[in-house]
């Protein structure tokens, strides 16, 4: 038994060394939380919602305040959220956070979304909370971005790819952290700019909802084939109805270090 610690303590002190060094060589390590992975209509799994470095939330989907407590988020401690379009799988976690955020304060938050963002959110809210919106509305230091070609939210230096989805006003999001890209797109069908968004990004969040191929979302196989052309790239397949999806398909509540 002693060889057998002894052993064990050796190869955790060597990969641990070699976790270090692959850090330092690839870049600073980025921590996904999903919230939820499933499409809207999905029977066994939550709408989508990502918190990357227990700061930044991309959609909002989730029952958010529940699955943060959970996985030990700090609700109050996001500074920024970035909204790929409103539909409600994407959405309708907001109300009740926000709710959250106006009856405990906290720091600043900025929205960054399509084009109506900030009149969007708040017809969604005045629709949850009628009259009672507006006093916890001015207890939020809350602020709305409609997203450009780039920006920065909250020391977030980002780049927005207008993607395809029916009539939706969709945007894709290539997020600079410690020297990598993290890219994530939310819905859309696979064209010219899915790839655009995918190309040389460390980490890709796409989606992968169906075996059956859609007129505005990617099938599995056609996420896997967007795999292919990037080979050099980590892919994370969410937004899943059902079944066993491709490879790489992540679930809800995991927490994973990339």
């Amino acid at each position: 038994m002693p060889v057998r610690r002894g052993a064990a303590a050796a190869w955790s002190i060597i990969t641990e060394r070699m976790f270090r060094a692959l850090t330092a060589t690839l870049g600073a390590v980025v921590r996904l939380a999903f919230l939820g992975t499933g499409s809207a209509f999905s029977l066994e799994r939550y709408n989508g919602a990502v918190v990357v470095d227990g700061r930044i939330l991309l959609d909002a989907g989730a029952p958010l305040l529940p699955h943060m407590h959970r996985l030990g988020i700090d609700p109050l401690g996001i500074d920024v959220i970035f909204l790929s379009h409103f539909h409600g799988g994407h959405v309708l976690g907001l109300p009740p956070y926000l709710l959250h955020r106006g009856m405990n304060g906290g720091r600043a938050l900025q929205v960054v979304g399509p084009p109506g963002v900030e009149a969007k959110l708040e017809q969604l809210n005045l629709l949850a909370w009628g009259e009672d919106w507006g006093a916890f509305r001015g207890r939020i230091d809350l602020s709305f971005e409609e997203a450009g070609a780039s920006g920065e939210a909250a020391g977030v230096h980002y780049e927005a790819v207008p993607l395809d989805h029916g009539s939706q006003e969709c945007r894709g999001y290539r997020l600079h952290l410690g020297g990598r890209v993290l890219a994530y797109a939310g819905d859309t069908t696979v064209t010219p700019p899915l790839d655009r968004l995918v190309d040389g990004a460390a980490v890709v969040i796409t989606e992968a909802t169906a075996p059956e191929p859609s007129a505005v979302h990617t099938s599995w196989g056609e996420a896997e084939a967007l795999a292919a052309r990037h080979p050099r790239t980590r892919f994370l397949f969410n937004h899943v109805f059902a079944g066993r999806p491709p490879m790489g398909a992540v679930q809800d509540l995991q927490v994973l270090d990339v």
